[in-house]
C-alpha cells in the first residue's frame, strides 16, 4: 500500500488563530476536558435569525446546557424546549420568562406536569392519550402540539419509533384536546438529529397539512407548526449549508401553506452549539492485539461513556486532529474503560500520523451538543466530563 502524508483540513473546523487559543487556554489542564466558544454559539444563532426569518427559536437545551450557553440565548432573544423539570428549572433560575419556555416532552409525570404549571408553563407537547389526560387535569386551558410520527431516513442520529404517532391517532388526540378545554395550538414532528436528507421535511410538512385540513373541518384552527431540529453540524461527512436548509424548508411550507402559513418553531439544538465545542483528550496507550495485526489500537482517555456516545454503531464521525506529522497510518479508537463496548471507531478507520505518540494531545472537533450533558457520573469512578467556556 502506497504511503501517503498525513493531512487534515484545520481549516474547515476552525480558523489558527482560534486554534492557537484553544491550545493556549489548554495547556495546564487536566484532558479529558471540552471547550465551548461562546461567540460561536452566538454566530450561529444569528445565522438561523438571517437564514430564517419566519421561524420563532426554542433551543433544545439537552444539546448543551451551560448556564454560560443559556444566558446568552436568552440574551439573543431566543426562546427553549426544556425536556424536565430541572431544566425547567434551570430557565427560570437564569431569568427566563415561562412564557419562552415550551415542556416538549412527550413523556411527562404526572406531577411534573403540575409543577410546570404552576411555574406558568403554559406551552406542553403530546402524542398520546394518558399524557393529553395528565395535561388535561394538571395544566387547564393550556396550549398543546401533537407530535407527528416521521421516519428517520437520511439521520445521522435517527429519532424515529419512540417519539410521535399516527396522523390518524393525532386527529383523535386533537378533537379530544378541544373537548377537554386545552388549546390544540398546533403539530410538531423531528426527522431526525443531523439529516442530511432535506426532503424528509417536506413529507413531514405535507402531513401537517392534511391535519390542519382534517380538523378544520371540525371547527379546530391550528395556528402552528413545530419543524424540531435536525440542522446540520459539520463532521466529517459533508452536509448542505444551512442557507440551503433554510430555502428548500420554506419553499415545502410554502407549497402546502402558501404565503400565509401557520407560526413556525423550530427546535435547533445541535446546529447551534456542535461547531462550539472542541474536545482535548490524551493517547493513553497504542498497541496491536497480535504481531502481524494489521491495525493498532488507539487507546483515549475519553470514550463512550465519557461523552462520546454519539459514536455508538458509529453513528456521528467526529473530525480529530493530531499536531503530529508524517506518513499516515489506519487505527481503531477506543476509550479508557473496562467495557467492551467502549470503542469510538472500529469499522470506520481514522487515520493518523505513524509518529503519533503515548500522551500526545488530540483535539476532537464539533463536540459542544451531547458530549457533557451525555457524559457518566462516576462510570469506573471517572468523573463526569469537565468543561470550560471562553
Amino acid at each position: 500500500m502506497r504511503k501517503v502524508q498525513y493531512e487534515f483540513p484545520l481549516s474547515d473546523f476552525t480558523s489558527e488563530a482560534d486554534f492557537k487559543r484553544i491550545k493556549e487556554f489548554s495547556k495546564d489542564k487536566e484532558t479529558p476536558f471540552l471547550i465551548v466558544d461562546l461567540s460561536k454559539v452566538e454566530k450561529m444563532y444569528d445565522e438561523l435569525v438571517k437564514n430564517m426569518p419566519f421561524v420563532k427559536i426554542y433551543y433544545a437545551m439537552k444539546a448543551n446546557p451551560l448556564d454560560e450557553v443559556i444566558s446568552s440565548l436568552r440574551n439573543k432573544g431566543s426562546s427553549f424546549d426544556a425536556a424536565s423539570v430541572y431544566e425547567i428549572d434551570q430557565l427560570l433560575r437564569l431569568g427566563v420568562w415561562p412564557e419562552r419556555i415550551s415542556y416538549g416532552n412527550t413523556i411527562k409525570k404526572e406531577k411534573d406536569i403540575a409543577y410546570a404549571y404552576k411555574k406558568g408553563i403554559r406551552l406542553f407537547a403530546t402524542d398520546s392519550e394518558s399524557d393529553l389526560n395528565k395535561i388535561a387535569r394538571n395544566a387547564p386551558g393550556s396550549r398543546v402540539f401533537f407530535r407527528l410520527l416521521t421516519e428517520s431516513d437520511g439521520a445521522d442520529w435517527p429519532l424515529s419509533r419512540k417519539f410521535g404517532a399516527h396522523p390518524d391517532m393525532i386527529y383523535e388526540l386533537i378533537l379530544q384536546a378541544n373537548e377537554m378545554g386545552l388549546e390544540p395550538y398546533g403539530l410538531s414532528f423531528h426527522v431526525g438529529s443531523q439529516q442530511r436528507d432535506i426532503g424528509q421535511w417536506d413529507n413531514a410538512i405535507s402531513k401537517c397539512k392534511y391535519l390542519f385540513e382534517a380538523v378544520s373541518l371540525q371547527g379546530i384552527q391550528l395556528k402552528m407548526i413545530n419543524l424540531g431540529g435536525g440542522f446540520p453540524a459539520k463532521y466529517l461527512s459533508p452536509a448542505n449549508e444551512l442557507e440551503t436548509y433554510a430555502h428548500e424548508i420554506l419553499r415545502f411550507i410554502k407549497e402546502d401553506f402558501g404565503d400565509n402559513h401557520p407560526e413556525i418553531i423550530i427546535e435547533p439544538g445541535r446546529s447551534l452549539t456542535a461547531d462550539a465545542g472542541v474536545i482535548v483528550t490524551e493517547v493513553i496507550m497504542i498497541s496491536k492485539k497480535a504481531k502481524m495485526n494489521q491495525y493498532k489500537w488507539v487507546y483515549l482517555d475519553i470514550g463512550k461513556f465519557g461523552g462520546l456516545i454519539e459514536t455508538l454503531d458509529e453513528c456521528i464521525k467526529y473530525p480529530v486532529y493530531s499536531e503530529s506529522r508524517g506518513y499516515e497510518e489506519e487505527v481503531i479508537l477506543a476509550g479508557p474503560t473496562c467495557d467492551s463496548m467502549d470503542i469510538l471507531y472500529e469499522n470506520h478507520k481514522y487515520a493518523f500520523p505513524e509518529s503519533l505518540r503515548e500522551n500526545e494531545r488530540l483535539y476532537i472537533f464539533t463536540t459542544g451538543a451531547y458530549t457533557q450533558s451525555y457524559s457518566s457520573v462516576a462510570f469506573n469512578g471517572l468523573p463526569a466530563l469537565k468543561a470550560y467556556v471562553i
